[in-house]
């Protein structure tokens, strides 16, 4: 009985010294430390070489690892990359360098037209209007809750020789008063606008032209 009991004792002494937190804790030598320590940071966080030149006790700290995209790459399923970032405030050389990109969508199909109209009328149609004239709900006439009115994009020669790439720039990171669309509408989307809109532009300037003839013969014959 005696020696149960001396067993128990000297069991549970042990347990207790092993557990207690004298002695080094920091283990010197890790034969695999991307197992010993967790990678788990926030999506998307950059970390550079500074931050691993940690102290002794975080060595674990010091593998290198960064889950950002790599550079230049694009995630699957996107299309379209556009290749200039935002400017900074005050800085406007990435919304000029945007005019020299083409859209890569020349033409749309009769079905791809009916889908980027219903776009164009839920994203852009509240302010620009149905008729591409400004004169969406929001400004009504000067009678809607906005003062000023939203760019004409039919009829206003300024946004009709607006390059695609400059269209394109303002609608991902917004512009003046009109904020960015890039959580509403993917690359490719916004690229299909773009050519819904010169499309309408054309269509505009095609019609334009047999009246305006029309009216100068009409001037020559008085």
């Amino acid at each position: 009985m005696k020696k149960l009991y001396f067993i128990s004792s000297l069991f549970v002494v042990l347990a207790i010294t092993s557990c207690s937190d004298n002695g080094d804790r920091n283990p010197h030598n890790i034969y695999m430390p991307d197992m010993a320590y967790s990678r788990a940071y926030e999506t998307y966080a950059y970390r550079d070489s500074a931050t691993f030149t940690q102290s002794e006790s975080e060595r674990g700290q010091k593998i290198f690892y960064n889950n950002a995209p790599v550079v230049g790459t694009i995630s699957r399923g996107e299309e379209m990359p556009f290749p200039l970032a935002k400017d900074a405030n005050g800085d406007t050389t990435n919304y000029y360098a945007s005019k020299s990109i083409k859209n890569p969508i020349d033409t749309l199909t009769e079905k791809q037209l009916v889908e980027v109209e219903r776009q164009y009328l839920i994203n852009c149609g509240i302010c620009h209007g149905s008729k591409l004239d400004g004169n969406g709900p929001l400004y009504k006439g000067g009678e809607g809750p906005f003062a000023a009115k939203p760019a004409t994009l039919v009829g206003d020669a300024r946004y009709e020789a607006m390059p695609d790439g400059q269209m394109f720039y303002s609608v991902a990171y917004g512009k003046n008063l009109m904020g960015s669309y890039a959580s509403q509408l993917s690359r490719k989307q916004r690229w299909e606008i773009i050519a819904y809109i010169k499309a309408k532009q054309k269509e505009a300037k095609a019609s334009a032209a047999p009246a305006a003839s029309a009216a100068a013969t009409a001037v020559v014959k008085k």
